[in-house]
């Protein structure tokens, strides 16, 4: 089968062959993988918590390049000052024109504590991009001088190339423990197996989905 074959179309994500085998590993997770993950939190497991809102890498990389002033062309349309916790993934990559980069951590921002959390799976790789990308965040929604950040302890991974996995899993993670107590603070630290099992429980959804679709067809 053909790399650049569709393997399934959801929503705004379209995933081909090429992108699901990063899926079986041992292999870093792209853009488009982590887009279609956040996508199905939002659309189908938190659909009915509004407070919440999971941003495509894509528009993430975008706010990260971008001038403090010019990030409300990507937040606004997403309705972000009437959320309470926003997640986005954050890579290490600097360039402008093109995806890539080498480490993806988790950035959360919580309206209701006036905090970013910033959940690295190795730890200080990231601590520059995610602090700098808080405070254009505190800037846009007036937190400038209130603002806190925080990195709190989380699991780290044992190689290379789990990183997008360990994102997946603290987002999900925080999104259950944010539904229920309302804040992000507190919330406990993975199990190793939430991501050692992720890999082939996103595989085994695409499955269920590209199925689903074929037979709405």
């Amino acid at each position: 089968m053909d790399t650049n074959n569709v393997i399934l179309s959801y929503h705004e994500s379209l995933l081909r062959k090429s992108d699901v085998e990063l899926l079986k590993g041992p292999c870093w997770l792209n853009d488009t993988v982590i887009s279609f993950y956040f996508e199905y939190l939002e659309i189908n497991k938190f659909k009915s918590d509004p407070m919440l809102l999971f941003v495509p890498p894509q528009v993430t990389q975008c706010i990260k390049v971008s001038p403090s002033n010019e990030i409300g062309i990507f937040l606004d349309p997403l309705n972000s000052h009437n959320k309470d916790f926003i997640f986005f993934a954050l890579n290490d990559n600097e360039q402008t024109e093109c995806s890539g980069g080498s480490h993806w951590s988790l950035l959360v921002f919580s309206y209701p504590e006036r905090a970013v959390y910033h959940y690295d799976s190795s730890r200080g790789s990231n601590q520059h991009q995610a602090y700098e990308f808080a405070n254009k965040l505190f800037k846009f929604y007036g937190m400038i001088r209130h603002g806190n950040y925080n990195e709190p302890d989380c699991l780290q991974q044992t190689n290379g190339y789990d990183c997008g996995v360990h994102v997946l899993c603290n987002t999900e993670n925080i999104a259950n423990y944010a539904l229920i107590k309302r804040r992000i603070e507190g919330c406990p630290t993975l199990d190793r197996h939430n991501v050692s099992s992720k890999r082939n429980e996103i595989l085994d959804l695409i499955h269920i989905l590209r199925r689903n679709s074929m037979n709405n067809k």
